[in-house]
């Protein structure tokens, strides 16, 4: 299986009853919820396009995606991002994702370091890297949760 297209997608919430409801309100707002999630690795097929967030996948759908997440507690900044790029020659592409608690600066910061490790451990030249970054800063009385995702699609 090789997927054809993917696309970016990222969300953000809070809530009060636990860190599992603010990350599922996170995933709704992603529009990623109804999914049943697995997490892949990073690499970007041959000829995969890039698309628009998809309204509705199928409910309950095996979804593969590179995905980024951080939990947070009352007070504190959380971040998640993923950043992708293809190589110079558009043969295929490269994902990384970053988590932690921080902030766009310093999201950014780690992800063009990881991908361009990447690049390097592959002898790859990089084209234009993009990025996808969520910062929350969790209110008191909350829990709070961030998702970024490279979702791919057959």
């Amino acid at each position: 299986m090789v997927p054809k297209e993917f696309f970016v997608t990222s969300g953000k919430a809070t809530d009060q009853v636990s860190a599992l409801n603010a990350f599922d309100l996170a995933l709704i707002r992603a529009g990623i919820a109804q999914c049943n999630l697995v997490n892949v690795s990073s690499i970007l097929p041959p000829n995969a396009r890039q698309v628009r967030r998809r309204r509705r996948l199928p409910i309950g759908a095996i979804t593969h995606a590179v995905l980024a997440r951080m939990d947070g507690n009352e007070g504190e900044t959380v971040g998640a991002g993923i950043a992708w790029v293809w190589e110079k020659e558009q043969r295929y592409g490269i994902v990384a994702e970053a988590h932690g608690y921080m902030d766009q600066g310093a999201l950014q910061e780690i992800l063009n370091w990881k991908v361009h490790e990447m690049a390097k451990n592959r002898g790859m030249e990089l084209g234009k890297i993009e990025y996808r970054i969520e910062i929350l800063g969790v209110p008191m009385d909350h829990y709070g949760s961030v998702v970024s995702a490279l979702v791919f699609i057959p």
